[in-house]
């Protein structure tokens, strides 16, 4: 099999193509044959040095594949040789053969790509989970996305329609056509005051319902300090503690310094929520993601949600696929492709 390794810290030019003898398929498990592999901003992070839930250096990552089940392990029943399916592994997806759980694994639909199939775990269920799980999210809600134009923020942008939200998103001026078109009523611009933008579109409304922010450091409390009454404000990542392709640990640390601390009198007063989101730390509860992924499913089917997929790269251009993402060029999904 063929595998990028993160070989070190460093800029993208870091990653390396292997070849290894395939895996064995394992009780319980199904070995897949992968068409398509999605690319999640942790991945960016764990290549620079900056994601503590990364196995040690060198390793893969990886959190998401599509492919054909080509093995299947002692007293499998759920799957078959020949199955289409999505798999959630926990790292280890930058891989052409896959060994997986079959909890963690999924059927896709028969008139699904493999490259759709692969851009939608992770954003879609992250988006879910924050919006509509833990989120409460209401019919007619205004929302906040930070990085809208990004897999996990178009994700949250079609979750949105669903309930009929307001919907802002931030990003880069080129892409805020894009934008509109993807239902997006008010695109902000990134690198301005994004605040003092948002609650000029406000106008009399007295703050927004939810905020997706996975920038993090002074976002967060500008975020925060956006909501209305009962508004929830749900942390997923924070990319602002990467601002270049090398690792930089004062920029990292000067992050951290900068986020606020909330005590529960302050949340109280406030009648304010403030929520996480790390879709590695839920592999533990499969129980709550499994119907999840379910009712995305089902939100497929009925047209709802169509993961896009901006480019897809082969595996010898992993490193081109990082600085695309780096230079925030994508709307949509990235992919590694075999």
């Amino acid at each position: 099999m063929r595998q990028i390794w993160i070989t070190k810290a460093g800029a993208p030019e870091v990653l390396q193509v292997r070849e290894a003898p395939d895996p064995e398929v394992t009780p319980g498990s199904v070995r897949v044959r992968v068409r398509a592999a999605g690319i999640n901003f942790a991945d960016l992070m764990a290549r620079l040095g900056l994601y503590p839930d990364a196995p040690p250096l060198p390793c893969v990552v990886g959190y998401e594949v599509a492919g054909v089940v080509d093995a299947v392990g002692p007293n499998v029943t759920d799957f078959a040789v020949g199955d289409r399916v999505f798999g959630m592994p926990k790292f280890g997806g930058y891989t052409d053969t896959l060994v997986i759980p079959t909890p963690q694994t999924f059927r896709i639909p028969s008139d699904m790509s493999f490259e759709q199939a692969a851009a939608l775990p992770v954003v879609y269920l992250t988006a879910y989970y924050m919006m509509l799980f833990t989120g409460n999210l209401r019919e007619g809600s205004h929302v906040l996305v930070h990085s809208a134009a990004g897999g996990v923020g178009l994700a949250a942008i079609q979750l949105a329609k669903t309930r009929g939200c307001v919907i802002y998103g931030t990003a880069s001026p080129s892409k805020h056509a894009f934008l509109r078109e993807q239902g997006c009523a008010h695109p902000i611009d990134s690198n301005g005051d994004w605040a003092s933008a948002v609650r000029s579109r406000l106008g009399d409304r007295d703050g927004l319902d939810l905020v997706l922010d996975a920038v993090g450091g002074p976002s967060w409390k500008r975020g925060y300090d956006l909501l209305g009454p009962a508004g929830r404000l749900v942390c997923f990542g924070i990319s602002g503690a990467a601002k270049g392709k090398t690792r930089s640990l004062i920029g990292a640390i000067g992050q951290l310094l900068q986020i606020k601390k909330y005590s529960p009198i302050d949340l109280m007063n406030d009648n304010r929520t403030v929520g996480g989101c790390n879709m590695g730390h839920l592999f533990g509860r499969l129980d709550l993601l499994r119907p999840q992924f379910e009712a995305l499913l089902e939100l497929w089917r009925e047209g709802k949600i169509v993961p896009r997929v901006d480019k897809t790269f082969s595996f010898d251009e992993a490193a081109a696929a990082h600085h695309y993402l780096h230079d925030r060029k994508a709307m949509g999904k990235v992919l590694l492709v075999p």
